[in-house]
């Protein structure tokens, strides 16, 4: 009977006629747009602005729902629908004294997004109507309109205009996903060229070339049986490259960068890895992996030829291990073709030698002998691996607010390891596997002019980094540093973390009110053109967007991370650039929102489950997180976000990272223009 009731009471308000707030005035503005994620799916996107003192129910999440709203299709489009439309906003859930059951609704803003299926060769049309039902006073009310999207034929990888006739700016994600994935490729061809200069590769070269050129019958023989080796080293890594994937998953590598976990991880592995290059220990795979792929490598066969490459693989674990680690932390920071590539790159250049030296035999004179030079190459990248031990320790103690490593500490920790690098590059430091240095005719020690340039490199560095031991910015590692606001002294300010006081009146000098919300736990995550500068910026998306509605400015979003790398490049770079900091600091209302900060918790009553993560959102970094996947369908750092008063887009999509000054202040002016052009209609 109950039951009854209620659905008697949710019919008699579905059939209560249309009225409007006041005369011509709408109680919910409307905007759609779309956008490709991939060759079949166009995400198709309603943002729905709602009029001061209006609640706008949710969408029908039960049969029994008594009030909600819908989204109508034609019949001609439901065969191409993918799954139920989501909703993103601030829902607020109440007990209705009149149905005398629980219903959800929403306050100034809401998105729907219904993804469809549409291939980029096809072109279709989906028409419908939007139902919505709302309570204005103790009204309630419902609502209609129709709606028309037009996916045409080859559709880009980006929002497409709006009403206003808006034309997109940046290049989209897709570009930057491209950007970072050869960026990716590079760096591990860089990583396999120096793999092949530590000991248990180095060695390997000139004995397997002439193994295949000497036991062969004919000469064409041996290239054809050195290049099924080089092509099996390659398959081997990159097989492995694949298997990372589909073990992983692409969202959980992505999110490798920022897990504090992840990096707690990554630093031990670093330590042991780099004490083990100092000479410590030996890593090596177990014995009876190397004795099968060994006794299968006697065939002459092809698959005797693989195991023989399995075997070099295996056998110079111990060497290619650790740089396999930094690859692999790499590719975790690019899309999900991240491990594929990388490994890619990376045998490629570690089968390189074995294939050339197959052609030209007679050149393997030229690699001398692999005597004690060869070691200390492995004892600098032991040096190299505890420095990147440090940074991932760094970001896992950011990410916590453990404090244990502030700016100061950090620097003093690389100034001691590059100084102690480039004293035993000057042979003045000695382990125990380490040989003498060569002698002179007269039967004197002496040092090698690469040596001493790489030993000039690593003490330069080190006397580079001692300035910042003070606060000067060190722009050239800014980016890997942890940020100014940790460190406890700066030259020239007394501290590094300057006075609520005197941050207010750079906020009262630009017109911005002081930020509050979450400001005095992370005002320390602040970059260092933002401390220099002067310029205010919020991190609670609420009190900007009332900020930005107060003073009648554009808000930028800036998704960002406190391990983010490229956001720091990009602000020191970019942000830095004088005219790019002028109009930041006069025509916009900036809010920080930083996805990696797992230290500040949410209200017990701002908790909810997230659909895009999987997960209960309790912490302040998982709800910007959150809020980047789920209404800027986005996943990277740094993005920017323009939107206006109503938070509707002022650009269809976001920008990414591309330092180019010129195209960044185009995009700001571009920004301004269309919230100015909003405001006058």
């Amino acid at each position: 009977m109950h039951s009854l009731l209620r659905a008697a009471g949710a019919w008699f308000l579905l059939m209560l006629p249309l009225f409007s707030l006041a005369q011509g005035e709408a109680p919910v503005e409307i905007r759609t747009s779309q956008q490709r994620l991939d060759d079949s799916t166009v995400m198709l996107r309603f943002e729905l602005g709602i009029k001061e003192g209006i609640k706008l129910y949710r969408l029908q999440q039960k049969k029994e729902d008594a009030l909600y709203s819908e989204i109508s299709y034609d019949s001609s489009s439901l065969a191409f629908l993918k799954g139920s439309a989501t909703e993103t906003g601030n829902l607020i859930t109440e007990l209705d004294p009149v149905l005398e059951a629980q219903v959800g609704y929403y306050k100034d803003s809401v998105s729907w997004l219904q993804p469809v299926r549409v291939k980029s060769g096809d072109s279709t049309v989906f028409k419908g109507s939007l139902r919505y039902m709302y309570k204005s006073g103790d009204e309630f009310l419902n609502g209609e309109e129709s709606f028309a999207f037009y996916i045409r034929r080859g559709t880009p990888a980006v929002i497409e205009p709006q009403a206003t006739g808006a034309t997109s700016v940046s290049d989209g994600l897709s570009d930057i996903q491209q950007q970072s994935l050869w960026w990716i490729f590079l760096a591990a061809f860089g990583g396999g060229l120096l793999a092949l200069l530590t000991p248990c590769v180095y060695s390997m070269i000139p004995v397997t070339v002439s193994f295949f050129t000497k036991r062969s019958e004919t000469r064409q023989q041996g290239i054809r049986n050195a290049l099924l080796y080089a092509i099996s080293i390659v398959v081997i890594f990159t097989l492995l490259g694949f298997l990372i994937t589909l073990v992983f998953g692409p969202a959980a590598l992505n999110n490798l960068a920022t897990n504090w976990i992840a990096n707690l991880v990554f630093f031990a592995l670093f330590l042991i890895f780099g004490i083990s290059f100092l000479g410590a220990f030996e890593i090596n795979l177990p014995a009876s992996w190397m004795n099968r792929s060994d006794a299968r490598a006697g065939t002459t066969s092809f698959m005797g030829i693989f195991f023989m490459a399995l075997t070099l693989v295996l056998v110079s674990f111990s060497c290619t291990g650790p740089i396999i680690g930094n690859l692999l932390v790499l590719a975790a920071k690019g899309s999900y073709l991240g491990p594929l590539v990388g490994m890619l790159g990376f045998s490629i250049a570690l089968a390189l030698p074995f294939a050339l030296f197959a052609f030209f035999p007679s050149k393997l004179n030229i690699l001398g002998k692999a005597g004690g030079w060869l070691n200390a190459v492995k004892v600098t990248l032991g040096f190299l691996e505890l420095a990147l031990a440090l940074k991932f320790l760094s970001n896992a103690d950011l990410v916590k607010g453990w404090r244990l490593l502030d700016r100061e500490v950090f620097i003093v920790l690389w100034v001691v390891i590059f100084f102690l690098l480039g004293i035993y590059l000057l042979g003045k430091l000695k382990f125990h596997h380490d040989d003498e240095l060569p002698k002179n005719d007269f039967g004197l020690p002496y040092l090698g002019v690469t040596r001493l340039f790489f030993a000039i490199a690593s003490l330069s560095f080190a006397l580079y980094m001692v300035p910042g031991l003070w606060g000067a910015p060190l722009k050239a590692i800014g980016a890997f540093l942890p940020p100014v606001g940790t460190q406890d002294f700066v030259m020239g300010r007394g501290t590094a973390n300057a006075t609520a006081g005197s941050v207010a009146s750079d906020a009262d000098k630009a017109g911005l009110p002081h930020p509050e919300k979450y400001y005095e736990k992370m005002r320390i995550y602040e970059p260092e053109v933002v401390v220099k500068y002067g310029m205010t910026t919020y991190f609670d998306y609420a009190e900007a967007l009332a900020v930005a509605r107060k003073l009648k400015k554009p808000l930028l979003i800036d998704f960002t991370g406190i391990n983010c790398v490229n956001c720091r490049k990009m602000e020191a770079e970019v942000w830095s650039d004088p005219e790019v900091m002028r109009r930041l600091k006069e025509n916009f209302v900036i809010v920080s929102m930083y996805v990696d900060v797992q230290d500040i918790d949410l209200p017990e009553d701002e908790h909810y489950y997230s659909d895009a993560l999987g997960m209960k959102i309790t912490t302040l970094g998982n709800r910007n997180a959150d809020m980047q996947v789920t209404r800027f369908q986005a996943n990277s750092q740094p993005y920017y976000f323009f939107l206006d008063a109503e938070e509707r887009r002022l650009l269809p999509d976001g920008y990414g990272y591309d330092p180019d000054i010129p195209k960044f202040i185009q995009l700001l002016d571009t920004a301004v223009e269309r919230f100015r052009a909003s405001a006058a209609n």
